[in-house]
């Protein structure tokens, strides 16, 4: 480990002056340096205090950062410029978690899994803000070692601010190009360049591949996972509109009806959103459930009896809200499938704004309704719990939590969970297996094991099914019968689609 930032062990070899004495002179203005941290901000500036406080919580309490954040900022109160800013930090931050820590470790004359984890959490927010933001780096030290002098001590501001300095020597080019130089390994390469962990970048190299997408859009995924994601709404059809939140900056969607892209902000001041009518709901999902709602069935079920549509993993009721309207419309009900207790309540929450006659929630093991309602479904939707590997924009930390067993874990749920969703559906009906990840192991893997223990089962064309569902007509999402949506491609959560019919 290094304790110099300049030449030698520490960063870029070019670019440290140092006089006849041999000690190295400032390379910049002298306008935060010249400060000794007693003399510098005291207190905690709210917005960065808010960053500060959601990463403790990440950290500590193994909290959801999306979930925190907003608690935080209502918290202290902020206007919409800090929030924003709290926002960009917070998430850049956890973001940036890997390739930033690399970066520490050589300004730290320790091992970095020796410091208190909050003095690292203090020195992932400032270097996040010495490197990535638009903040002049004399304001970056002098907040970030007063929100240490606030909430952490003032002896280990002083080692914030000595760390913070040799940080801000170089620029995060400057820094990358250290940490690769000597490296061959193009895997290594992209995850300290993407701050990605390495098993993660071979993972999405491997999906890409398997869906029929060519190994060298791996840069692009990963630079597509790190962009800040644009908030999608929803209009839950046949009960809400759109017209609030276009009149306060959202866009229309381009890929689905009914959709829209927010300009930011606190959407819970638009009176649509407090009422259930519109619902923030990432546009794949929005896809993928239409897609399933819309996929023509075989034969028919009951003589006059209406379409019964189950969501066998529902919770939190964002996809179930937008099928119970959508069932609604058709005269169909919608039975939402949630193990959880909590969960179950969110999804009774998320589908208040549908009338209740149309759906109702059944807290339950998904893997049991096989069994206790066998052939009973028209439309089955199995969004299986899964690794999340899709929406990593939207869940910074995940990166950092998830590893390659979670896949070997969850792979035999999934299993079951499909089983159960084919052994509910009625013969001619249609089950949609949806994951959040574009693994294969978590897709096409499972989809082919079904398929391979009964031969009452046809793979659908689910790429059709989703561009006749988009606005576009031409997704470019089907692979080998199957569909993979992109956050590089379609600006969209890296949703997996497979349409499984059970003939009649």
């Amino acid at each position: 480990m290094s304790s110099s930032g300049g030449r030698g062990k520490g960063g870029p070899k070019d670019s440290s002056r140092r006089n006849a004495q041999g000690r190295e002179r400032n390379r910049g203005p002298r306008t935060y340096t010249g400060q000794a941290p007693s003399q510098r901000t005291r207190r905690a500036d709210p917005a960065r205090l808010v960053a500060f406080e959601v990463l403790r919580a990440v950290a500590s309490e193994d909290a959801y950062a999306n979930l925190v954040l907003p608690v935080r900022i209502r918290h202290h109160g902020l206007d919409r410029r800090d929030a924003g800013f709290a926002t960009e930090l917070t998430y850049g931050a956890l973001r940036g978690q890997g390739t930033y820590d690399a970066i520490l470790a050589r300004c730290v004359d320790r091992p970095l899994d020796q410091l208190d984890p909050a003095i690292l959490d203090a020195l992932r927010i400032g270097a996040h803000q010495l490197l990535a933001m638009r903040v002049p780096a004399h304001a970056a030290l002098d907040q970030t070692v007063g929100l240490a002098r606030a909430v952490i001590g003032a002896g280990p501001s002083a080692l914030i601010n000595a760390v913070l300095r040799k940080v801000s020597a170089h620029s995060l080019d400057e820094w990358l190009g250290a940490l690769v130089a000597g490296e061959t390994d193009q895997t290594r390469i992209a995850a300290l360049r993407h701050a990605h962990p390495e098993w993660i970048v071979r993972a999405m190299r491997q999906s890409l591949v398997a869906h029929g997408r060519p190994a060298t859009e791996i840069d692009s995924l990963l630079e597509a996972d790190n962009a800040a994601p644009v908030v999608n709404l929803v209009a839950l059809p046949g009960l809400g509109n759109l017209d609030e939140a276009l009149e306060n900056g959202a866009t229309p969607g381009e890929l689905v009806t009914g959709s829209a892209l927010s300009s930011g902000g606190d959407l819970g001041r638009l009176a649509s959103v407090r009422e259930g009518t519109t619902r923030v709901q990432d546009v794949g999902s929005q896809l993928v459930a239409r897609a399933m709602a819309g996929i023509e069935l075989d034969g028919a079920g009951e003589p006059d009896s209406a379409e019964s549509w189950l969501d066998l993993c529902a919770g939190p009721g964002g996809k179930a809200a937008l099928l119970a309207a959508l069932a609604n419309e058709r005269g169909a009900t919608l039975l939402a499938n949630e193990p959880a207790p909590h969960r179950a309540k969110l999804v009774g929450q998320a589908l208040a704004a549908v009338p209740q006659g149309t759906w109702q929630v059944r807290t339950g093991d998904g893997r049991d309704l096989g069994t206790e309602q066998p052939a009973q479904f028209d439309r089955v939707l199995a969004d299986v719990p899964c690794s999340g590997l899709g929406a990593l924009r939207r869940r910074p930390e995940s990166r950092w939590r998830r590893t390659p067993k979670d896949l070997a874990d969850l792979g035999p749920l999934q299993r079951e969970l499909l089983a159960s969703a084919i052994a509910a559906v009625r013969p001619g009906g249609v089950v949609a297996y949806v994951t959040c990840s574009p693994h294969p192991a978590e897709t096409t893997a499972v989809v082919t094991d079904a398929l391979r223990k009964r031969d009452d089962l046809e793979l659908l064309d689910a790429g059709a099914a989703l561009d006749a569902v988009s606005l576009t007509g031409n997704l470019g999402a089907g692979h080998d019968s199957t569909a993979q949506l992109w956050p590089h491609i379609h600006g969209t959560d890296a949703m997996f689609l497979a349409l499984i019919r059970k003939k009649a």
